[in-house]
């Protein structure tokens, strides 16, 4: 798994949830079964330039008319989703909300700027929420760290963020005029996510509505608690399949520890190194002659703080997507200094 996302499922992603089955469902319907209803949810430009129709903004970008587009934005929206879980229900909807409305001027604009620059008059864009799904790529940038995680031939480096960023390629690609809707969702992005002019404050979901839709939606869109028995992906090897499971018990250990940890931390004059007692699975596989394990301290002599050197790199990169530095300091001595896993330790704690 490529995509650093936290746990899997939708889990604390009400809004996601809900814009991966209803969008998709409809889009589907207007596909297979109602094909003569399309027209309603065109994203005709030349009907809003030239009839007047405004409501063609809105509902030509709410659900996608091609089922390969549907398909690329479901796949990012469930990527997405680490931002929901991170910065709330309301804000996650008012960043939807905020693009979506900014996105619509930006499309009608690059359109009349290509037809008086260029003389390159585009009168239908792709329709569906696809602005706000582009958007999200601003801040999956600028606040997810990139971790390699292997290379192809040897040159090429595939990071845990290549996924997310091959299937918006696909996206970008499967329509001429698809990079329109990509630069001002890119645009849009940026600049809610920099709160330029204050439009933080101007566009969002209110409290009343964030109120309603909890109380009314959430309880349909509710996504259920992941159990720690994960299913593993099969690999092309049995000893793929073995190295799959060992590294997935790892991470559950190693959850365990850092759970514990935070629990305790009151209590404890200092850190404790968890390594020292719980010695990676990878580690025991490979060593047959283990000595014996270390006894655990008594509690009349309570263990030195953990001097486990940390990076200040590291720990800035997960102080800037939100986290404290005590909780980025525990995350990374917990799993060796591996940001990639001490970010999911904090996203799932």
């Amino acid at each position: 798994m490529f995509t650093t996302t936290g746990s899997r499922g939708l889990y604390k992603a009400p809004v996601s949830k809900s814009l991966l089955l209803i969008p998709s469902a409809v889009a589907f319907l207007l596909t297979v079964v109602f094909p003569q209803y399309q027209s309603l949810f065109l994203y005709n430009l030349q009907a809003v330039r030239q009839e007047g129709q405004v409501w063609k903004l809105g509902c030509g970008r709410l659900f996608c008319l091609d089922l390969k587009d549907t398909f690329c934005s479901s796949l990012l929206i469930y990527n997405f989703r680490i931002f929901e879980r991170r910065y709330g229900s309301r804000k996650f909807a008012s960043f939807l909300f905020g693009t979506w409305v900014l996105s619509a001027l930006v499309d009608v604009l690059l359109a009349e700027a290509l037809n008086h620059v260029l003389h390159l008059k585009v009168d239908i864009l792709p329709s569906g929420l696809l602005g706000p799904v582009f958007a999200l790529f601003v801040p999956f940038y600028c606040s997810i760290p990139q971790v390699q995680v292997t290379q192809v031939l040897g040159q090429f480096p595939i990071t845990n963020k290549s996924l997310v960023y091959i299937v918006g390629l696909q996206l970008l690609t499967s329509s001429p005029v698809m990079w329109i809707i990509a630069l001002s969702g890119l645009v849009s992005g940026m600049v809610y996510r920099s709160n330029v002019l204050r439009v933080q404050s101007l566009l969002f979901v209110p409290k009343w509505v964030a109120k309603s839709c909890s109380y009314f939606l959430e309880p349909l869109f509710v996504g259920t608690e992941p159990t720690h028995e994960s299913a593993v992906g099969m690999g092309a090897t049995l000893d793929i399949q073995r190295q799959q499971r060992m590294d997935l018990l790892d991470q559950q250990i190693l959850l365990s520890q850092f759970a514990q940890m935070r629990r305790n931390r009151q209590q404890q004059v200092g850190l404790i190194n968890w390594n020292r007692f719980f010695p990676s699975l990878r580690h025991r596989g490979r060593n047959h002659n283990l000595a014996q394990p270390q006894q655990p301290a008594q509690p009349a002599h309570p263990n030195p703080t953990d001097n486990t050197p940390v990076s200040e790199e590291q720990v800035a990169l997960l102080m800037e997507m939100g986290f404290s530095r005590l909780d980025a300091l525990e995350a990374l001595r917990a799993s060796n200094n591996d940001l990639n896993m001490a970010t999911n330790f904090l996203l799932q704690h």
